[in-house]
């Protein structure tokens, strides 16, 4: 702790250790940022290293994502530098052969993503009856990414005696549902108001046409020196675009999403962190899982559709007591999403219009063309094109006006009866004479018994009187 310099612990950190250590089940909640890892990290280090280190896996993280799963490793090895004690991270991405070969060695955490975790399971490679802790890092969001049934699977492959940490930046009312299924008597532990960002973020939002959102962007890096600045997109093809387009731009950017081997993401969050990137567009698969202290901006390019998930982003700054500053770029179509944010936090968003990227009225923001053409005043010259073609009655009906006289009368029919004759002949009546068909060939003479049916056909009818029976 010297070495790092930590010298007074957090509110989370300074409730959360003491019930850590008592041995109780921990329900926690507070704002991103404030150090929940080393408030589950530290206790569980002094706890396993009392025993001293084993072969078995004693100690379970699970965690939504890779990066996250990569960042909470880390804590647990600097934490526990002049600690006997193995940890491993176990998620997918990336050949699993390498953590077999970890686990046969021998470990006593393993920080785990539930998806791989299971794989190994089904593979036989880990142990999983010797757990002491299990920590659900992160549980609102992996509840998000629906991973609650593997949850539960892994939770009944766990021992019923251990001890359940659960720690969440936001405490939706399913997490107490999921605690409740697993936890004895949990001590509850909430430093703050539920989904409320840290307040050393200074939040703002710039109106902007939906079209524009990359230019305004382009001009903020550049006007403002922005040197680090993480970016937010809803889409995987929406961060690679961003980010092409940005380097257009002459920024040095990079994009970071899931359709990334786990490689090429390490690479370039390193290059984030190492301040050789300039913007960093990535995806809420990011959310969780980057930690760099003192990361000045954050922007939301896309508002996400869930109001929580915005309290995730903007909590990647602002972190450890430094300040930091969350943009959001807010079209005409993320103006409820802004407003259910907004209702979430309890308290408004400061708005601030960039001069040359004022917004305008979107198309289908604009009034209809019947409604333009209404509150036109009588006697002014309407747009072509608002001009719609209506039947002559209706138009004669709306103007009030008589039928003209040579409407009246009474046009001379035209005889085409001998034109139309041709087409109107009976299919089945023979023609005197042979016939040519459309193939040439002389159409065939009526059989003899038809033509005595037809011959006999009006004595049907001749007033005959018909013998009964």
């Amino acid at each position: 702790m010297s070495e790092q310099g930590y010298t007074v612990p957090t509110p989370i950190q300074a409730q959360a250790i003491p019930v850590v250590l008592g041995g109780r089940d921990l329900l926690a909640a507070a704002q991103t940022g404030t150090g929940k890892t080393a408030g589950f990290t530290l206790p569980l280090l002094e706890i396993l290293n009392k025993k001293g280190a084993g072969r078995t896996v004693r100690c379970l993280i699970l965690v939504p994502t890779r990066e996250l799963a990569a960042q909470v490793q880390e804590s647990v090895r600097v934490y526990g530098k002049y600690k006997p004690l193995r940890s491993i991270t176990v998620f997918g991405g990336v050949n699993i052969n390498p953590q077999i070969q970890d686990l046969r060695r021998g470990v006593d955490i393993v920080v785990a993503t539930p998806g791989r975790l299971l794989d190994h399971v089904q593979q036989k490679t880990i142990d999983l009856r010797h757990v002491e802790i299990l920590v659900l890092d992160e549980a609102d969001r992996m509840l998000d990414m629906g991973f609650i049934h593997d949850i539960r699977r892994i939770i009944g492959l766990l021992p019923k005696q251990r001890q359940n940490l659960m720690f969440s930046a936001t405490f939706p009312e399913e997490i107490r549902k999921l605690a409740g299924t697993f936890m004895r008597d949990p001590q509850l532990v909430e430093v703050a108001r539920r989904n409320t960002p840290a307040e050393l973020v200074a939040q703002v939002q710039h109106p902007v046409d939906q079209s524009r959102k990359k230019d305004l962007l382009a001009h903020l890096v550049k006007e403002n020196n922005w040197q680090q600045v993480l970016v937010f997109t809803k889409t995987k093809r929406g961060a690679n675009r961003l980010a092409e387009a940005l380097e257009k731009s002459g920024i040095e950017a990079d994009a970071i999403h899931g359709n990334k081997s786990q490689p090429q993401r390490t690479r370039v969050l390193k290059r984030f962190k190492d301040n050789e990137l300039q913007v960093l567009v990535a995806t809420d698969i990011a959310a969780r899982g980057i930690d760099i202290d003192e990361l000045p901006h954050v922007v939301n390019f896309d508002l996400p559709h869930v109001p929580e998930d915005y309290v995730h982003r903007i909590g990647r700054t602002g972190r450890a007591g430094s300040s930091g500053e969350a943009v959001s770029l807010v079209s005409f179509d993320d103006r409820p999403l802004m407003s259910d944010i907004e209702k979430l936090m309890n308290r408004k968003v400061e708005q601030r219009v960039i001069a040359g990227f004022e917004p305008g009225n979107p198309l289908h923001q604009q009034p209809r063309v019947q409604d333009q053409r209404r509150s036109q005043p009588q006697g002014g010259r309407r747009p072509q094109h608002s001009q719609r073609p209506q039947h002559n009655n209706q138009r004669r009906a709306e103007n009030k006006n008589p039928r003209p006289p040579h409407a009246t009368q009474k046009q001379p029919e035209v005889q085409q009866q001998p034109q139309r004759q041709p087409f109107q002949r009976p299919y089945h009546a023979p023609q005197p004479g042979p016939v040519s068909r459309p193939t040439g060939t002389p159409a065939p003479a009526p059989r003899p018994k038809q033509a005595e049916q037809r011959r006999q056909v009006p004595a049907l009818f001749s007033g005959q009187r018909r013998p009964m029976g």
